[in-house]
């Protein structure tokens, strides 16, 4: 493959099917850490969903009932985080590493056990979530640039797809605009102060960690339900720390952290469009290499934003009610 063959338009295209695995998770991760949870469980929350979501999807041959049983396992998984870090008050960081590491585990002992194909389930087949075809799309295909805008950027994608963008304005609604992302906000600023307002703060941030399960479940369906058409191991690949990295992007803003996310949805379609590429007087980039480029970017970024970013500031603190 030539220099001539890179598709800036394959590019924006692939940048619109990769950012809703982040959108989702980082979405639910502003829900935990602006009420004063970290969230570093996002990983394991994916894997768990995305496991469940594929066998549930294959052995039903229904992707909405696999979707559905990925919320109810990340949702769990979400409570029992809020159990250990809210009601026990204990370490946020060590819960979150914990589940972290055994849904990495655990989610390829139970697909060896139940499939045997080596820690993946079967391939899905029917039991996708296929793409939506917009109204009008094949008798606007030939036409330059409104074809492709109308077809290819804007339709030709799964309900998941559109549901992501969906939830950026309903998010930032909620959080900015709503009584509960009041209360939100409020038990993540000051929650001694909000207790004292006649705020139940465990609750909000149990109804917070609510949010988050359900909200993650949807990303790890769209990795093996949509995405890969099975799961596979440790099939998130680091996608809910990018997640993470999205939200000190964005500052913990709903709309900012969305275009983070969208920033590493690029770079993830750019890393696959120039993979054996041959550029003028470079050559062929390593594989290796090309496949660092959305991590080296979450490494600038960080580097770059941690500073100015201003988080919560009760994330981490567990909350003891003042007597």
């Amino acid at each position: 493959m030539m220099f001539d063959d890179f598709h800036f338009a394959s590019i924006l295209v692939s940048t619109i099917r990769n950012a809703p695995v982040l959108i989702f998770a980082a979405m639910a991760g502003l829900f935990a850490e602006r009420s004063g949870v970290v969230d570093l469980a996002l990983e394991g929350k994916m894997l768990a969903s995305a496991f469940v979501s594929a066998a549930v999807a294959y052995t039903t041959q229904n992707p909405w009932l696999g979707i559905l049983a990925g919320v109810g396992i990340s949702v769990a998984i979400a409570l029992l985080q809020g159990f250990v870090s809210i009601t026990q008050k204990g370490n946020q960081l060590v819960a979150g590493i914990a589940i972290n590491i055994a849904m990495s585990g655990l989610t390829f002992v139970l697909a060896q056990f139940f499939f045997s194909q080596g820690g993946r389930t079967p391939d899905l087949g029917q039991a996708r979530l296929f793409d939506i075809v917009l109204p009008g799309s094949a008798a606007l295909e030939n036409i330059p640039l409104i074809g492709w805008l109308y077809s290819k950027l804007i339709g030709g994608h799964s309900a998941l797809v559109y549901l992501a963008f969906a939830l950026i304005p309903v998010v930032h609604w909620v959080v900015y605009h709503s009584r509960f992302g009041l209360r939100l906000r409020a038990v993540g600023e000051n929650p001694h102060a909000a207790d004292a307002a006649g705020i139940n703060v465990e609750r909000t941030r149990f109804m917070a960690m609510l949010c988050a399960g359900v909200l993650c479940s949807f990303s790890g369906a769209y990795l093996s339900i949509i995405q890969s058409g099975f799961f596979l191991r440790d099939m998130s690949a680091g996608n809910g720390y990018l997640a993470l990295t999205a939200l000190v992007f964005g500052n913990w803003r709903p709309l900012q952290t969305a275009l983070g996310c969208l920033m590493f949805g690029f770079f993830t379609a750019l890393q696959v469009q120039i993979e054996g590429i041959e550029f003028p007087g470079i050559g062929k980039i390593p594989g290796s290499l090309i496949q660092m480029i959305p991590y080296v970017v979450t490494v600038v970024v960080l580097a770059g934003l941690m500073a100015k970013s201003v988080a919560p500031k009760a994330i981490g603190v567990p909350f003891v009610k003042s007597r």
